[in-house]
């Protein structure tokens, strides 16, 4: 029979080996590995020098990019390693499966709405069985493996064919992989992706007799073990195949293929062909290395230990090996497999403690490797300027972490800078700002650290542009256009600047202008604001024209200034905190800005704000009353008669602690400094009775308590002194109170109101 069918696992080292000794003894002249037929045209790229493992094909719908599927390959890949042999000798390569645009198009329609009505009813079927019936299983080879005594199929599976029957030939181990795979089909024992499984293969038949009419010779067949048995009858199953078939969902969609870089800690996704593994770096580690596989291995734990800081000697490797051995006679096995020793790592290097394990089963059994993939690969255009920008950039991707710390007085810092920030904006996570070491506006700090599904974010957005910079500007105006918060367009603006795409400036201010002629909503102007204004200082840093943002700054200031007193009337304690913060905010924006007559503006509001007696919160009109004391807009006097009369006894207590609360939040150091402040609060909190001060005190502990805890210790040493004397006062005012008169009654008062510092008994 012209047809060889090896049944390998995906992934599997034992299988690459067997593959490649089988492939120079039948010497084929035809060689169909599992995979759609749209792989076909980049499987010439096998066995490249810079196409390296681990790497994926990935197939995605060309007009839905993020819609997509996946073929990981690792150096020990049994069909990386047959189209390798195939390209090295010139032998025609091609894929043998369901076609990529049906599985697309699945995902189009959802599983629960699929085209394949049939299939949709099936798989309905077999998962129910599955629930029901023992003899439905997502992994068959599980039965077989928990008959050998094993706790899952992939330990099963490399020991007894990955490793175990090294001795036996090539022909052998496939003969024998196919019996057991027949064996479970014989008992029928299925898995709940057999509905998907009989499209497969009937399709795989169908590509197999399209060959044997093409009149080759030789046909080798790499596929998953468990399709063996399917393919091995191509004669009876051919009407039924074509029935089947005949009812495959017509779709237009046009799929794309590429290599993409792929990582070991991704190997074990499940896709494509639904294959992963648990453990890459130890699979890598068998494939690499043929003798002493166990000392090798124990050798590296060892060594990676010592990278840790950690003492490790030659006679930790020495009797961890003979703890492995041991262990393996114990259970009968042939040889050392790597659960054996985990166990021996773990109790001779790590103590027993499995964290230290945890370290070994990153680093290496899983590993951190990273493929590579040529320049001259077919790529999206956004794809092509990702890696031309990161060639010139001089950055690596690299599945470790990296930190880099950015001058933006430096071309290629700045560059990088610049590159970083259009990734943000395309939600690419590559490069995440960190806290920089040294201080400086012209001082950046990156981490970067690489994932595969960062390329697929990326091709994801190729429909944006064909360059990095016009997808991320496209995108922004994009966003920009679907939100009506000024708000967030001054977000927007504030991402743009460092990512220099000054052509979406213009686009954004207008839409800002245009927002900010019809809005009403005072709180959003007043959250943009502050923003607006510091961006508006940005471009000292990076030599960009802002000069456009001072008229609307100017324009939306002068609107919050009319309509702020009308939006704090009648609001309850928790909205006057939040325009409390947001007029904080803002008076700080001012101050930047530094416009007079922008200035002279908004101290007018805030002075009506204070003048209003009623319908204001206590904590807007204490708030606002401290604004214009520090910025010297009302005079001590002034001041001190606005304190004398919000702290009067004639006063609701609630609203004397409110007011307080507005007046002193951010800093207390105007109560170490004020004399006079600091004798009305105290005369103010001596007068009320127990059962008032009581019911006040959580207003007044949550005015106090946001003060700096060194603030907080010098107010409590100012309260063991009492009364304090003021300079302006005549003689008889600025008398000393004795402490023990008037202190002590009202010392533990006063402890409560400061959270802590001494009792009365403290001083008696």
């Amino acid at each position: 029979m012209p047809i060889h069918i090896l049944g390998i696992r995906h992934h599997g080292v034992g299988s690459a080996q067997r593959v490649l000794q089988q492939l120079k003894v039948l010497k084929p002249d035809l060689i169909l590995i599992e995979g759609p037929p749209e792989i076909n045209e980049i499987l010439p790229y096998i066995g490249q020098r810079d196409l390296s493992p681990p790497v994926a094909i990935m197939l995605y719908d060309e007009a839905e990019p993020g819609r997509s599927i996946f073929y990981p390959f690792a150096q020990y890949s049994p069909e990386w390693v047959a189209a390798g042999y195939a390209n090295q000798h010139q032998i025609p390569v091609q894929a043998l499966d369901l076609p990529a645009k049906i599985k697309l198009q699945q995902v189009a329609d959802g599983e629960a709405e699929m085209t394949l009505s049939r299939a949709a009813k099936s798989l309905h079927q077999a998962v129910f069985a599955a629930e029901h019936n023992p003899l439905v299983s997502n992994d068959p080879l599980s039965y077989l493996a928990s008959a050998a005594g094993y706790e899952d199929s992939e330990q099963w599976w490399d020991y007894l064919f990955e490793r175990g029957d090294l001795e036996s030939t090539a022909e052998d181990h496939f003969k024998a992989v196919m019996e057991a795979m027949q064996s479970l089909r014989d008992e029928h024992i299925t898995s709940v992706y057999d509905v998907e499984n009989e499209w497969r293969e009937a399709y795989m038949r169908m590509l197999l007799r399209k060959a044997l009419q093409e009149m080759y010779d030789q046909i080798v067949v790499i596929c998953g073990a468990w399709h063996v048995p399917a393919l091995r009858d191509l004669v009876q199953t051919e009407k039924t195949d074509a029935l089947l078939l005949k009812k495959l969902p017509n779709t237009k969609i046009k799929v794309q293929a590429s290599w993409i870089p792929w990582s070991n800690g991704r190997l074990s996704m499940y896709s494509g062909y639904g294959a992963g593994i648990t453990s890459p770096g130890w699979y890598e580690h068998l494939w690499t290395h043929r003798q002493d596989i166990e000392l090798n291995w124990l050798t590296k734990v060892a060594d990676q230990f010592r990278a840790e800081g950690m003492d490790m000697s030659t006679a930790h490797v020495i009797e961890a090996y003979k703890l492995a051995l041991g262990l393996c006679q114990l259970r009968g096995h042939s040889h050392v497999g790597l659960h054996a020793l985990n166990e021996a790592v773990l109790t001779v290097m790590c103590m027993g403690d499995g964290i230290l394990l945890d370290l070994i089963r990153e680093s290496l059994i899983i590993g951190d490797r990273l493929g590579t993939i040529p320049a001259d690969i077919p790529k999206v255009p956004l794809q092509q300027d990702f890696e031309q920008s990161i060639l010139s950039l001089r950055l690596k991707l690299s599945v470790a972490p990296k930190v880099y710390q950015l001058d933006l007085r430096k071309p290629l810092d700045i560059k990088r800078s610049t590159f970083f920030h259009r990734l943000l904006i395309l939600q690419i996570q590559w490069a995440v700002r960190t806290q920089s070491r040294t201080k400086g506006t012209f001082k950046e700090s990156w981490q970067l650290q690489w994932q595969p599904s960062m390329m697929i974010e990326l091709i994801d957005k190729a429909f944006l542009g064909n360059t990095i910079a016009q997808a991320a500007s496209e995108h922004i105006c994009r966003l920009s256009q679907q939100t009506n918060k000024i708000a967030e367009l001054t977000t927007f603006i504030d991402q743009i600047i460092p990512a220099e795409l000054f052509d979406s400036i213009d686009f954004l201010l207008d839409r800002i202008n245009t927002l900010s002629t019809i809005s009403s909503d005072i709180r959003d102007l007043m959250r943009a604001l502050p923003a607006l204004i510091n961006i508006s200082r940005y471009g000292n840093v990076r030599q960009t024209d802002l000069g456009a943002l001072q008229h609307i700054v100017t324009h939306l200031l002068t609107k919050v200034s009319i309509g702020l007193p009308n939006a704090c009337y009648g609001l309850d304690e928790s909205n006057a905190n939040q325009i409390f913060e947001l007029i904080a905010q803002l008076n700080g924006g001012v101050k930047i800005y530094d416009q007079a007559e922008s200035t002279t503006t908004w101290y007018t509001c805030l002075f009506q704000l204070m003048q209003k007696e009623e319908g204001i919160h206590d904590i807007i009109q204490g708030c606002v009353c401290r604004l214009l004391l520090d910025a010297e807009q009302i005079d001590t006097a002034e001041a001190s008669e606005r304190i004398s009369y919000a702290l009067s006894a004639a006063r609701n207590p609630y609203q004397v602690a409110s007011w307080m609360e507005g007046f002193l939040r951010g800093s207390g150091m105007i109560l170490l400094y004020d004399p006079r402040l600091w004798n009305l609060l105290y005369r103010w909190t001596e007068q009320l009775d127990r059962e008032v001060f009581l019911d006040v005190l959580p207003y007044l502990r949550r005015a106090f308590s946001r003060f700096d805890p060194r603030e907080r210790k010098r107010i409590g040493q100012r309260a063991k002194e009492g009364l304090q004397v003021a300079h302006s006062r005549t003689s008889d005012e600025a008398h000393h109170y004795p402490f023990e008169a008037l202190a002590l009654p009202v010392l533990d008062t006063l402890q409560q109101l400061m959270g802590g510092g001494p009792t009365q008994s403290d001083y008696q």
